[in-house]
């Protein structure tokens, strides 16, 4: 087998070598050509023995243009998965914008609700006999389901009922939420919910090793796998730098812009940056500016916080004028504690920009502490805080911020999807495995 692999390789590539030359025979052109065409074929048939393409049903509850890290993961993996060959069929809330850059090869759509305080999203009704439906006329090798709510549920019965292996992600940590939302008598019934959710499904995907470590803290015992997240480090870019936009902000040359991209909830703590830069501004003879860029539950807050101290409001940007935003700062900063990974962490190191964060989740893998960034420790706001009152002069900044692109530079979706490819590989093979 292998001689025969070897010396297909040898013909092919002689193939290739011959047809460049210009005074070959036509004739012998025209067989080389097809015996080319031949083994690349073979080829073609080996990978789909090798790299079986499966049916998969994604089950989620949120998906662009809804705007949050969960939707635009799925969304690129979603991709990545199609391009490898296999066929999606996603079952989702009905939405009234349509989400351009992806269409699965089927679809099931139910009814949606608003859920309270976060009119930008919603969760799907439980709507067994249509998701039940979708499956059987789909035929799914494997059902992935995204998020843990109504929608998610309701999957998990269907599959079971039909005898489909079930994987499951966990990509938000609800149970840290309730501590922020005064529904801390909650704690208890949401970890048992998920810990009994997890482990009814064959695999249960992380976003990082953090999150690994959680999820078996509080019980969950089914198998785990790392699928890690990317970046578009063409859709972020330095390049994207915009003097106009930084006057739009009043930001000089002699301006420090400080940013946070994300939602505007209470777990992102985002009132600590504020309270920080309203005293680096009675504090210091430098020009400082914070640039918040999202929207949520708790931005009519936030602003009245911020009335004296001329924070700079966006509200949710997109495409462009998001990688605009990123660009035209000068460091990112991010004081949430209670993340799976944080995509924007990556979108700022491949804006060029050093990150403020804690030493957790995504920011733990890739901001190098004094190099590319600066690192917390989980736990110790003042420690954040003091890093806030001693960032270096802009120049530094930018030195750090070509380090921090140079990190992630190759950090694209490729891994990832792979990884979520393996990982439901694995699903389907334990499941049947006699």
């Amino acid at each position: 087998m292998k001689i025969n692999q070897m010396d297909s390789c040898m013909q092919g590539s002689f193939a290739t070598t011959l047809l460049k030359q210009e005074n070959f025979p036509d004739s012998f052109k025209f067989y080389f050509k097809n015996r080319h065409a031949q083994i690349q074929q073979n080829w073609h048939e080996l990978d789909k023995l090798v790299r079986p393409k499966l049916k998969i049903a994604i089950v989620t509850e949120t998906w662009p243009p809804e705007i949050n890290g969960v939707a635009l993961s799925l969304l690129q993996l979603c991709k990545g998965l199609q391009q490898q060959g296999h066929k999606i069929l996603l079952v989702r809330p009905q939405q009234s914008l349509k989400c351009e850059e992806f269409s699965p090869n089927k679809e099931c759509l139910v009814i949606a609700q608003t859920l309270p305080k976060y009119p930008g999203l919603q969760f799907g009704w439980p709507q067994y006999l249509k998701v039940s439906k979708a499956l059987a006329g789909f035929s799914p090798d494997v059902v992935h389901i995204v998020t843990e709510g109504p929608l998610g549920l309701t999957a998990l019965q269907a599959a079971k009922a039909r005898n489909i292996p079930v994987s499951s992600g966990f990509h938000s940590p609800f149970q840290d939420f309730s501590r922020f939302f005064d529904l801390a008598f909650l704690l208890k019934p949401i970890q048992g919910y998920l810990r009994w959710f997890h482990n009814s499904t064959d695999m249960t995907c992380v976003p990082s090793k953090d999150t690994e470590k959680a999820l078996r803290g509080f019980g969950i015992t089914c198998p785990l796998s790392i699928v890690g997240r990317g970046v578009d480090t063409e859709k972020f870019s330095p390049q994207y730098r915009c003097q106009k936009l930084r006057e739009s902000w009043h930001a000089g040359d002699d301006t420090t812009v400080m940013l946070y991209v994300g939602r505007l909830s209470p777990e992102k703590e985002i009132q600590l940056l504020i309270q920080s830069y309203a005293a680096m501004q009675r504090m210091q003879h430098r020009k400082f500016k914070l640039v918040i860029v999202g929207d949520g539950p708790d931005r009519t807050r936030l602003e009245q916080m911020a009335e004296n101290c001329e924070v700079v409001f966006t509200g949710s940007l997109t495409g462009k004028n998001l990688a605009t935003a990123y660009a035209s700062a000068d460091v990112f900063v991010f004081a949430s504690q209670v993340e799976t990974f944080g995509n924007v962490v990556l979108e700022a190191m491949a804006s060029g920009l050093p990150v403020v964060a804690y030493d957790y989740a995504c920011a733990s893998q890739y901001v190098e502490h004094g190099v590319s960034g600066w690192l917390s420790p989980l736990g110790q706001v003042n420690t954040f805080i003091q890093t806030l009152y001693q960032l270096p002069a802009r120049l530094q900044l930018k030195q750090m911020g070509i380090h921090a692109l140079k990190h992630v530079k190759q950090s694209g979706w490729q891994q990832p999807v792979y990884q979520m490819e393996q990982a439901l590989y694995q699903v389907v093979k334990e499941f049947y495995r006699v």
